[in-house]
């Protein structure tokens, strides 16, 4: 078997990411929902913030249609990749695969052959429990490890690929990943249920230092020491390093709000303590930061930027929004600005669209991160961006 048509469901970062690296040797379909993606995919632009995938789209010659729904289209297409929303239900404790679940079923009634990767992450057991429902298909599921604004490169250049497959299937699509890499990582296989397994326990891992070093910044905010000098003593250690060592409100985002709370959940009854302690952390955090701001007493908070990271446009679970309900609830006028939404309101709250208003209207002003919009005024700026790299 070879792989020369590929169908992506899914037009986010990983759906796209994937799409514009395969498409340079291999015609690709993308199907998404979102007729604004299907469009911008249409005309060869990026329906996500990531500055490679832009260039890529106006510089390389790319192979890429894309589509609304899934159609007989797929008929001749050799293999499929789902990169879809698996959101973490409360009520659940589990992630909602309900999307997954459907457009596999979709997806077989067009072509009842195909083998089929899942890019998106799943509670452990899943595929194992999916392929069992077609047992006389192929279905993988193969971790993605990307960052926003990033994800082409993180293809390009990956830290390893992991498979869910030990078989034929398997190692095709772990050379396929492979031929685009540009640094010859190393290709991990094992069982679908293991690999599930590595990328929740990465994810949490990288949480788990996260809160760490946010509390080492909680206990040095409340005694007084330099958060930064006693972080470069503790990172010089080459058995610690630098990386995931600079303090924030939290971590949130997409994935690793989402990714340790299934985790935890799939611990069940197996007696641990770290996880539930970094959740509880991440909470505690928060509410230090709220606390440490209400200190201040200001009159009127300004927020610089709702996205939690540099080059993002994706502020979904970002942790100042909890921050900012906590500061709120307490009677503190606030405003935001955020270039990314347009309007004078936002979930309740006053957009400022000038950002020397903004600037001139704040007695203390909220930042992910320092960023040169706001170093002129930084007298005035409350943010644990310590090594500016949030």
């Amino acid at each position: 078997m070879s792989i020369e048509k590929v169908l992506i469901v899914g037009a986010g970062y990983v759906g796209t990411s994937i799409a514009v690296l395969l498409s340079q040797k291999h015609e690709v379909l993308v199907v998404d929902q979102d007729i604004e993606r299907v469009e911008m995919l249409l005309n060869f632009e990026s329906p996500v913030t990531d500055s490679l995938i832009s260039e890529y789209f106006a510089e390389k010659s790319l192979n890429i249609n894309a589509e609304k729904s899934i159609s007989k289209s797929i008929n001749n297409f050799d293999i499929a990749i789902l990169a879809l929303p698996t959101n973490y239900n409360p009520d659940t404790n589990y992630f909602d695969t309900s999307i997954i679940e459907q457009v596999i079923s979709e997806i077989y009634e067009f072509n009842s052959n195909i083998p089929i990767i899942i890019k998106s992450t799943v509670p452990i057991g899943f595929t194992k429990k999916i392929q069992g429902q077609y047992p006389k298909n192929k279905i993988i599921f193969s971790p993605e490890f990307l960052r926003e604004g990033h994800a082409l490169y993180d293809n390009l250049y990956p830290s390893r690929i992991v498979i869910g497959d030990k078989g034929a299937i398997g190692k095709l699509f772990g050379d396929l990943l492979y031929a685009f890499a540009k640094n010859n990582p190393d290709i991990l296989f094992m069982e679908s249920s293991e690999a599930e397994a590595v990328k929740l326990f990465a994810n949490t891992y990288l949480a788990t230092r996260v809160t760490f070093f946010n509390e080492l910044d909680s206990f040095c905010l409340n005694q007084n020491l330099c958060t930064k000098s006693v972080i470069n003593g503790i990172s010089s250690d080459p058995r610690i390093g630098n990386g995931y060592n600079n303090p924030s409100f939290g971590y949130g985002g997409y994935c690793l709000p989402k990714d340790t709370k299934q985790l935890l959940a799939n611990f069940e009854s197996i007696p641990q303590g770290i996880f539930t302690a970094v959740v509880d952390g991440n909470t505690k955090r928060k509410q230090f930061v709220a606390d440490q701001v209400l200190s201040l007493k200001p009159k009127v908070l300004g927020i610089y930027r709702l996205t939690m990271k540099e080059g993002s446009d994706n502020f979904r679970e970002s942790a100042i929004f909890d921050v900012i309900k906590i500061i709120k609830s307490k009677g503190t006028k606030i405003y935001i600005y955020e270039p990314l939404i347009g309007g004078d309101k936002f979930d309740g709250f006053k957009i400022l669209q000038s950002l020397e208003e903004f600037k001139a209207s704040c007695e203390l002003i909220l930042a992910n991160r320092m960023h040169e919009d706001i170093i002129d005024i930084s007298e005035k700026v409350f943010t644990r961006d310590i090594f500016g790299e949030n």
